[in-house]
C-alpha cells in the first residue's frame, strides 16, 4: 500500500463489484492513488443486494483505515459493476450473470448504496471503468483529447469507448457492448466449424468467440475433434477450457490456433470500430494478456494484424493493454466520480 495521507485533501473512492470479491481504492484531489495493491473483501452478490451493500460498506471501511482518510473527507464514491445494467446502475430486468437471483432484477444499486452510505455516487459498468483508466494511463496530460476503444476478455466480453476523456455510455447505457456485435465469419472459421452462439442467442457474435465461455461453448469443443489425441480431451470441459492459456504460453499448436481465432474476432471488431470512431488507442485486457510476457505480445500483434485499419489511421493509432487489470475497474469508477464531481 502507498504511506498514509497525512494531508487533508478530500478524495473519492472507487468500488469495483465482481461476482466474488469487492474491492476499492482512493483517489485525491491532486489525481493521486492512495492505494497501490488490492484491498478487498467477498463481494457476497448471491446473497442478494442487502448482503452486497454491507459487504461495500465493509471495503469502505477498510480502505479508508488503510490510508488512515476520515471518513469526512470522501467527496463521492465512483462505482462499478458487470453489466447488463443501464447508465444509472439499474441492473437489468433480465438479471446478469453476476446477479442472477431474482431481488437483483431491475435493482437500482447506485441509489441503494448512496441510501446505504450516505454519500453520492457515480455510476459506470466495469467494463466503461476499467476502459477509462486505461485511456488515463496510456495518454495522461493529453486523456482529454484522445479516443479509444477497449475489450476486455474475461468470462463474456466487455469494453468501453472514451472519446476526449469520458465515457460514451449511451441512451440506454449500452454503449461499448462490443461483445454482442456481429462480425464476418469467412476466414475466421476453418471449414467444417460451425458457427458460434452466444449465451445471448446470437450467432457470430464477438464473444461467442472472445471469451472464456466462447472457448467453453464453442471453439475448444471444435478443435478437440481435430486433435483426438490432445491431453485436453480427457479433461472436463469446463476445466480443459481454463486449461487452454497455459497450453498456449507453452506454444501448443491447438491452443494457438484457439487463441488467433479470438484475436481474429477483437481484429473484426475493432476494424468496425474504427469506421465509427477512428479513436486514437485501441485495447485488450483480459487473463489472456496477464500471461508469459511472449504470449500476451504475440496475441496482441495477431490482433493488430486482424484490424484492417486505413493508412492514415494506422499510422497515428497506437494498440495497448489494460494494465493493472485487477485494480483498472475501481480506478476507473473513482475517476469517473472525480471528473463529475
Amino acid at each position: 500500500m502507498s504511506p498514509q495521507s497525512n494531508s487533508q485533501a478530500k478524495v473519492v473512492l472507487g468500488i469495483d463489484v465482481g461476482g466474488t470479491a469487492t474491492n476499492a481504492t482512493v483517489l485525491d484531489e491532486h489525481g493521486d492513488f492512495l492505494v497501490d495493491g488490492m484491498v478487498e473483501v467477498p463481494s457476497r452478490v448471491t446473497e442478494g443486494p442487502a448482503a452486497a451493500l454491507q459487504a461495500v460498506a465493509d471495503v469502505m471501511a477498510l480502505v479508508l483505515t488503510t490510508t488512515g482518510i476520515s471518513r469526512d473527507r470522501v467527496l463521492a464514491i465512483g462505482l462499478d459493476t458487470p453489466g447488463p445494467a443501464n447508465a444509472t446502475g439499474v441492473i437489468s430486468s433480465l438479471g446478469a450473470t453476476n446477479f442472477s437471483d431474482k431481488e437483483w432484477w431491475g435493482y437500482d444499486f447506485r441509489s441503494g448504496l448512496e441510501r446505504h452510505v450516505g454519500i453520492p455516487v457515480i455510476y459506470n459498468n466495469d467494463g466503461n471503468a476499467a476502459a477509462l483508466y486505461a485511456h488515463r494511463n496510456l495518454f495522461r496530460e493529453h486523456q482529454y483529447n484522445r479516443s479509444s476503444v477497449a475489450a476486455i476478455v474475461g468470462t463474456g466480453l466487455g469494453g468501453g469507448v472514451i472519446e476526449k476523456g469520458e465515457v460514451v455510455k449511451g441512451s440506454a447505457g449500452m454503449a461499448g457492448e462490443f461483445g454482442h456485435i456481429q462480425i464476418p465469419m469467412p476466414g475466421l472459421l476453418v471449414e467444417g466449424q460451425p458457427v458460434p452462439q452466444c449465451n445471448c442467442g446470437l450467432y457470430g457474435d464477438v464473444e461467442s468467440i472472445a471469451s472464456l465461455t466462447g472457448i467453453r461453448k464453442n471453439l475448444l469443443p471444435f478443435w478437440l475433434t481435430q486433435y483426438p489425441d490432445h491431453p485436453l480431451n480427457d479433461m472436463p470441459i469446463e476445466q480443459a477450457a481454463k486449461a487452454v492459456r497455459g497450453y498456449g504460453v507453452d506454444g501448443d499448436e491447438m491452443a494457438l490456433k484457439i487463441f488467433d481465432q479470438q484475436a481474429h474476432a477483437l481484429g473484426e471488431m475493432f476494424t468496425i470500430a474504427s469506421n465509427f470512431t477512428d479513436p486514437h488507442a485501441y485495447f485488450v485486457g483480459g487473463g489472456v494478456i496477464e500471461a508469459a510476457p511472449h504470449f500476451r505480445d504475440w496475441f496482441l500483434d495477431r490482433v493488430r494484424t486482424h484490424t484492417q485499419l486505413r493508412a492514415e489511421s494506422a499510422a497515428v493509432t497506437q494498440f495497448a493493454l489494460v494494465t493493472d487489470l485487477d485494480m483498472a475497474g475501481a480506478r476507473g469508477a473513482a475517476l469517473a466520480a472525480m471528473h463529475a464531481i
